[in-house]
């Protein structure tokens, strides 16, 4: 603790948002870092609880752990604070910039006054660590010649494919897409996740000696009991990728997409490739509304207000939340209440309590039809929507994006004989092993669709089982 007043004496402060009037007209990042020293004054906030419930699952899944990195910033001792950070986190400076940061609502100082910056402090430490060369390749010390297989190559199987080539494994890890990233390459906007934050973090574990084999659809191209018979271990992280639908009237019309089909060309473009006229999806001065009202809608809406939407609304079926923590979340859980991300200061209109029940429109889609409705949340959690009687309104759509989640593992995965399935991959022994021998599944493809910092904790845990099962046979 490195000034016992500082939570009472000094003000939380965090990365700047660059002008709206100025970001909307580039895909680059758009938050400006503090100067050091306000890094370091930030440091000081940091209380040194004696229970940091920052740091507990609830706050902090991968186990970060907080406030010793925060006393090392505000001491000035920023290459000790990156080790820190390091040695539970593989990707911070991905986790610094997409993580909603629950550890800052699980923060005791939040109790009484704002939470220390934390997810500012974490970012500030990963980028100064890539500016200063102290990330540097770790290759294993010694080779066990035992083989595994990573499918998929998101953040969970990343994570997963480091920590076992550093216990000296062989790893390969499989993606069914062009390029290495799953969700972080295609699925994040670069105005959120500069893809050469990911690119510099992957010439890391390809010097440590990680091979990657992309346009390989395990389960379509090459089948796991071929993967099974060539390696000693595979590890499913082919993430939660089915998106949930729509079926109402008008979803086969023209305009009417998954949020990730949009979100994916996008990247592409910014990536210098060229898609196809046939089947570009582009915004520009047309009326956009996305459904669903999470973080990909948000992406969506961002997405299209860059390309030039004429207007954008983001529709949500659940009420409005109440402006400070519902009292049915209390601290430490990650609180149910109002936020704004950067599209709503961008120019996107919210509409809570609304229900889509059609589209129309003459093979293309020109309007989209709903209703309000009054929603009721039973002891168990679940929501029950009713339609309110002549609150039925019509709306000019160009454009729907479907941002309505995700369920489910790749279903050509299921196929397998003897792998069972229960709205994810389950790990039958509760040690990420699947019903399948030396077959493991870590991140969304076994938890469901959840965080980076979820998806970071559950592929270490997973290499840490298989590194022990590893060790037995």
């Amino acid at each position: 603790m490195g000034d016992a007043r500082g939570f009472i004496t000094l003000r939380r402060a965090q990365a700047v948002r660059q002008p709206v009037e100025q970001r909307v007209k580039h895909w680059r990042e758009f938050y400006t870092s503090l100067p050091e020293d306000a890094l370091e004054a930030q440091g000081a906030r940091c209380m040194d609880c004696g229970v940091p419930f920052c740091q507990s699952d609830t706050g902090c899944p991968v186990r970060n752990t907080i406030p010793e990195w925060n006393h090392l910033v505000h001491s000035g001792e920023w290459r000790e604070a990156s080790e820190v950070l390091h040695a539970t986190n593989n990707f911070p400076e991905l986790t610094g910039r997409l993580c909603p940061a629950p550890c800052e609502s699980a923060c005791v100082l939040s109790l009484i006054d704002e939470p220390v910056a934390i997810r500012t402090i974490e970012q500030a430490i990963a980028d100064r660590a890539w500016n200063e060369r102290w990330v540097t390749p770790q290759p294993p010390r010694f080779e066990s010649g035992k083989g595994v297989a990573i499918v998929g190559s998101g953040p969970a199987g990343l994570a997963a494919a480091q920590q076992l080539r550093r216990a000296g494994h062989a790893v390969t890890v499989f993606e069914r897409a062009d390029r290495v990233g799953g969700l972080l390459r295609y699925g994040i906007p670069d105005f959120k996740l500069d893809k050469k934050v990911l690119d510099r973090r992957l010439e890391q574990l390809m010097a440590e000696g990680i091979e990657f084999q992309t346009g390989v659809n395990v389960g379509e191209d090459l089948a796991l009991t071929e993967l099974r018979q060539r390696y000693d271990a595979v590890c499913l992280t082919v993430g939660a990728g089915r998106a949930r639908e729509l079926m109402v009237s008008g979803r086969q019309l023209r305009g009417v997409h998954q949020a990730m089909e949009f979100l994916t060309q996008q990247n592409r473009r910014v990536a210098g490739d060229v898609v196809d006229p046939r089947t570009a999806i582009n915004a520009r001065g047309k009326n956009v509304i996305v459904l669903g009202g999470g973080d990909t809608g948000s992406d969506c809406a961002g997405t299209a207000i860059r390309q030039g939407a004429a207007s954008v609304r983001q529709f949500e079926l659940l009420p409005q939340p109440p402006g400070v923590r519902s009292a049915s979340t209390p601290w430490p859980m990650w609180p149910m209440q109002l936020r704004s991300s950067h599209a709503h200061e961008e120019g996107c209109d919210r509409t809570w309590g609304i229900a889509t029940t059609a589209f129309s429109g003459d093979r293309t889609v020109r309007a989209l039809h709903a209703v309000r409705v009054s929603s009721q949340v039973d002891a168990d959690g679940i929501w029950s929507h009713r339609p309110m009687a002549g609150s039925e309104v019509v709306l000019d759509a160009d454009l729907v994006l479907l941002a309505l989640g995700f369920d489910d593992a790749d279903e050509s995965l299921l196929r397998e004989e003897g792998l069972t399935h229960s709205g994810a991959l389950v790990a039958s022994d509760g040690m990420y092993h699947t019903s399948l021998q030396g077959v493991f599944a870590a991140g969304d493809a076994r938890r469901g669709s959840s965080l980076l910092v979820w998806a970071v904790r559950e592929g270490r845990d997973a290499a840490m089982q298989i590194d022990a099962f590893l060790r037995q046979t």
